[in-house]
Parts: structure tokens; sequence; C-alpha cells
């Protein structure tokens, strides 16, 4: 058996055209069943992930009245991540990805079961909390690229760009709906009953996940654990330019953009001095925008990393503007296409580098845009919020958009033209 016969992956097995536009149907890959479950599962899940998102952030402040504390509770997710992502992605190569999602999951639903039982019994306390969410981290550093991964497996190349981009507005009208859905519940009953409608939630993952056909899954090939595979994962990346090129522009933008819980608070209470409720009403416009890119982003069949870099531009354009805006009705609006650009960069780049990675390297590639991505925030927030400091409020966003956009035309000036993706 040749390794063409043997990965259906593989880059020189061609695949179904996408059109001469490279469009294709919306919802083409919800036509795979088992994208279809996976999909149902994972919406559920998010939605009961921001649901938890909100309690913990409400029960550190009734905890603390801090701020500050606040930011370490929320740090202490992501930095697992940031300190261990390249291990978790040579983790998931050696496995088998469903499995390991399963088990993440059963760990996601046992330590939301914990946060359950200690508010409940009313014996949460700040150092408990943070350990809490190291937890969480630690199992998220196995989960991230498990999950991204796994999306490779349930449906063809020609539809994983559509996977990609309905994966991610789901996500994004989760977060629509968790946060809203939270606050009545806090509203009404405390923060208990949020942990234990997080816990619930993963089962939705677990059982769609153990009602996947495995026959009609694409398993990649498991990598031989040998010594020096993380490091392999990283001279990979840097000797392909088509992984590298999006990779830069995922750690700049993941770093110094994609800080809006630092900057958007910043821009709307101390720039437009509208206080809690600009804040949200910001969040909620990015968010619309976000799902309404979603639909646009659900059509294209084809990436390159020259469209992924004008994304980057534009993106990075929409948001100076919006630092800029004279008014928060402005800033509002633009922050809706702000929202939309930020899902056509995101879901972009994690096709491109899903489409440019073996099969054996996907997990480790996945795993390292995860730390530039989320475990940047470690880094970005505290650095994006001293700008705001120092510099004024609309600075802290302002510096967001002028690397995206500079990082943007920076990769433009050294991609290729014209060498666009999904022929694979």
């Amino acid at each position: 058996m040749t390794d063409l016969d043997r990965d259906p992956w593989h880059p020189a097995r061609p695949t179904a055209p996408t059109g001469g536009t490279g469009r294709q149907s919306g919802f083409a890959s919800l036509r795979v069943r088992n994208y279809r479950l996976f999909a149902l599962g994972q919406t559920t899940s998010v939605v009961g992930n921001w649901m938890q998102n909100i309690a913990v952030g409400w029960l550190t402040l009734e905890l603390t009245h801090s701020g500050t504390m606040l930011g370490v509770v929320t740090g202490a997710r992501y930095l697992p991540i940031l300190l261990l992502g390249a291990w978790g992605g040579l983790v998931v190569d050696r496995h088998d990805r469903r499995r390991l999602l399963m088990l993440t999951q059963m760990c996601f639903a046992v330590e939301a079961a914990l946060l359950t039982a200690l508010s409940w019994a009313g014996l949460m306390t700040l150092p408990t909390l943070v350990v809490i969410m190291l937890t969480i981290g630690c199992t998220n550093v196995f989960d991230s690229p498990a999950r991204q991964s796994l999306i490779s497996e349930l449906v063809g190349p020609e539809h994983l760009a559509n996977a990609i981009a309905i994966n991610s507005t789901l996500v994004n009208t989760a977060k629509l709906i968790g946060p809203g859905l939270a606050g009545v519940v806090i509203a009404a009953l405390g923060v208990t009953p949020c942990f234990a409608l997080d816990t619930v939630s993963f089962l939705a993952v677990i059982a769609s996940l153990a009602a996947l056909r495995t026959a009609e899954m694409r398993p990649a090939e498991r990598e031989i654990p040998a010594g020096g595979q993380i490091r392999a994962g990283i001279a990979y990346i840097r000797r392909t330019p088509e992984l590298l090129h999006p990779m830069v522009m995922v750690y700049v933008t993941g770093i110094l953009t994609w800080e809006f819980p630092v900057s958007l608070p910043l821009l709307t209470t101390s720039g437009f001095r509208v206080g809690p409720a600009g804040y949200g009403a910001a969040m909620a416009f990015m968010s619309v925008g976000a799902v309404l890119g979603g639909f646009v982003a659900m059509r294209r069949g084809r990436v390159s990393t020259r469209s992924l870099s004008v994304s980057a531009l534009i993106w990075g354009a929409l948001i100076c503007a919006a630092a800029l805006a004279p008014s928060l009705p402005v800033a509002l609006v633009l922050l809706v296409f702000v929202g939309s650009g930020s899902i056509t960069f995101n879901a972009s780049a994690k096709t491109l580098m899903q489409l440019e990675a073996t099969p054996q390297m996907r997990g480790r590639v996945l795993s390292i845009w995860s730390i530039g991505w989320l475990g940047g925030t470690v880094i970005g927030a505290p650095a994006v919020g001293a700008i705001g400091a120092s510099w004024g409020a609309r600075s802290a966003l302002l510096v967001g958009g002028l690397a995206a956009a500079g990082i943007g035309v920076t990769m433009l000036a050294l991609s290729p033209a014209g060498r666009a993706q999904g022929h694979r």
C-alpha cells in the first residue's frame, strides 16, 4: 500500500474542485453526518462554557472586589497553554483524537462539577478558584489542538474551510447566548446553577463524539514516539512558508490585537465615559458582526497566504477606525465590521494551516497556533493595558489595529501572489 493509498489527504491526491470562484454552499459541510453531530455538541458546550466564564468572573469579584484578581484568575486559565501548548500538540499527534477529546471533555465535566459543588457549599476561596482555573487550562492544552484537528478528520479537504467557518459562526452565536443566559440565571439564582449547566453541557459533547461513525472518518496516521518531535514540529513550520507566514500573523495579532476584553472596556469607560453598559454594547455589536462575518466566510472555498494578509490589513484598518471614532454610536457601527473581520481572519488562518500541515504534524501546528492566539493573552493583555494606561484609552485599541494592518502589509510583500489553497 502506497502513501497515497494509505492517506486520503496526501498532497498528491486530487480533491473535488470548489468551483471557479472558490465559493461553495454555505452549509456544505453540514451534509456530513459526523460533522453535524460534532457541531451540535460543540455549540451546546460553548454556551455552557460562556456561562461558566461569566459566573467565574462574578464569583471572583464577589470574593475579592478586585479587578486585578479578576485578571489573575483569567490568566490562570491561559497560562498552561502558553507553557505546555507545544507538548499538548505532540500528544494529540500521537493518539486517537476522538478518544483524546472524549477524555478532555470528561475532565472538563469533572472540573465544572467541582466548581458547582464548592460554590453550592459556600467553600470556594480565591486560591481554590485559581487552582481550578489552572486545571481547566491544563485540560485545554490537549483539548484545543484535538478539537481543531478533529474537524479535518470529519470532512474532506474540499469542505474544510466551510466546516471551520461554520464552527466559528456557531461559537460566536453561542457567545451571544451564553453571557445573556448567565446574566439571567445569576440574577435569579446565583452563580451555582451556571456551573451546574456547564457541567451538563459537556455531556452533550461526549454523546456526540460517541455517536460518530468512525468508518466514515479520515483518521490521520499517528506519530510514532521519538525524541525531538516538538523541535521537529517547530522546524517544520519554520521551513514551510505557507505555515510560517500565517503563524507570524497569528502571533502578532494574538498578542496585540485580540485583546478586546482589555481594549474595549478602556475605550468605552475612559474614552467615551459611558460605563459598563457601553462595554456590553460594544461586545454585543462585535459579536453580531462576527456571526454575520461567519456566514460570509462559510461560502469561501479557497484560502491563501495573500488573502489572509489582505484580511489582516482590512481588519487592522477597521480597528483603527473604531479606535478613532468620534462618538460611541459610530464606534459601535464600526465594531460590527471589526467583528466580521475577526472571524474572517481567524477562520482563514486555521483553514490555511490545516490544509498546509501534513496530518502527522497537524496537532503540533495547531497547538503552536493556540500558544499565539490564546496563550498570547498572558503577555498581550497586561501589555495592551499598560499602553492604554500610559498613552490614553484609545491607544489600547489603536495599537492592535496598527499591529494587524502592519503585519498584513508585511506579509503581502513577502507572499507570492495568487498562491491559492483548497486544491489539495
